[in-house]
This record gives C-alpha cells, structure tokens and sequence, in this order.
C-alpha cells in the first residue's frame, strides 16, 4: 500500500490563505477529501496523473487550486480565502491504478490509498 503523508496544516484566520502537501509516490490520480466535525467526509479536489487535469466541489471553485510536481512526488493544495466552514481534517489520497480525475471522485473509498489527515482550522 502506498504511505501517503500530509503537512501544511494549521489555524489561520478567516480570508487567510494556507497551502497543504503530500507526499506520495507513483504517477496516479490524486486528491483531497475533508471532514468537518459531525459531518459526512466529503470530497475538495482531485488531479490526473500528470497535472493537466483538475476537479474541484463547488464550494472550493475558484478559492482553492490543486497542482502536482512529479519530480519531487508532491500534491499540493492551496487554499485562498478561507472561510470557517473550511474547518475539517484534510486527507491526501490517491488512486491504486487510475489515472484521471474520476478515479478519485467516483471512487468507492476502500478502492483509495488514504493518508492520516492535517487539521485545518479557520477563524471567524
């Protein structure tokens, strides 16, 4: 199973900007999920396997970018604007075998390497 590795996390105030990572290895697609306390895990952004192809949930567009640098094995996240509802645990994951976007969005979850999770607290 491959390790995957967040960091970036943190408390920042609301309209502030944070920028998470994760470390992985292997060129598949990859992605973020969050879950705030109380609520259902949900799914922010995913990325193909070579960086060109990007999907995000509504409530991220436009304030939230994904990238990958292959070369260092990276995924990253950053996040502008940040809003209180924002609040969650971060989880990096990435597919076993797919390529594209729609291997993490439409993903059953067993079929997902998963990391830890970052927490991501923003204030009001």
């Amino acid at each position: 199973q491959v390790q995957l590795a967040e960091s970036g996390g943190g408390l920042v105030q609301a309209g502030g900007s944070l920028r998470l990572a994760c470390a992985s290895a292997g060129l598949t697609s990859m992605g973020w999920f969050r879950q705030a306390p109380g609520k259902e895990r949900e799914f922010v952004a995913a990325i193909n396997w070579s960086g060109h192809s990007t999907y995000y949930t509504d409530s991220v567009k436009g304030r939230f970018t994904i990238s990958r640098d292959n070369a260092k094995n990276t995924m990253y996240l950053q996040m502008n604007s940040l809003r209180p509802e924002d609040t969650a645990v971060y989880y990096c994951v990435a597919s076993r075998t797919g390529q594209s976007t729609g291997d993490i969005v439409q993903a059953p979850p067993a079929n997902l390497n998963w990391g830890l999770g970052t927490q991501v607290t923003v204030s009001s």
